[in-house]
């Protein structure tokens, strides 16, 4: 019996392809995001990076980037920025001068806590155009799907890993 041919290479198979669909979700994500936080110029990653030190006060740029699961190398620009602003400040470890621990300041709790009601609505229009019983299905899918296949990210969600190093795990 002969095989069956592969199917057409088309765009519309492109368009259908789970993988497309996320980096298309992903930038919807980011300019929605970008557009309802456009007073404050922070990107999802800065905001990301300032709610882990608000959380972990102390924290490392390596365990920082275990925590939000961004690149390490990436990280260290983004901290730049944030300390340009004056948002975050870095101070030598105690024990190793050598490593820096990272602290918001005064400014930086305040931007954190004006950016909230923003990054609320901004996370909200992501999900508007669907019911909300598809809305609480599509979350549970995703969170599902990120947990199952976060050792094939460049970078995995190591938090509880990072964290225990801190003495701070929760």
């Amino acid at each position: 019996m002969p095989s069956k041919p592969p199917p057409p290479i088309t765009i519309d198979a492109v368009y259908a392809a789970p993988g497309y669909l996320f980096r298309r979700m992903q930038q919807i994500a980011v300019s929605i995001f970008m557009e309802e936080c456009k007073t404050f110029d922070l990107t999802p990653v800065q905001y990301a990076a300032l709610i882990a030190i608000h959380t972990h006060p102390g924290i490392d740029a390596t365990r920082l980037s275990a925590v939000i699961a961004f690149d390490r190398s990436t990280l260290g620009s983004v901290i730049e920025r944030l300390q340009a602003k004056d948002y975050v400040e870095r101070k030598p470890a105690p024990e190793d001068k050598r490593i820096k621990l990272l602290y918001l300041t005064k400014s930086g709790a305040a931007i954190l806590r004006e950016i909230i009601p923003a990054v609320e609505r901004a996370q909200a229009r992501m999900l508007e155009p669907l019911k909300p019983a598809d809305r609480k299905t599509l979350m549970g899918l995703l969170v599902q799907l990120v947990d199952l296949n976060n050792e094939a990210s460049r970078v995995p969600l190591r938090a509880e890993d990072a964290l225990e190093h801190l003495g701070k795990a929760g």
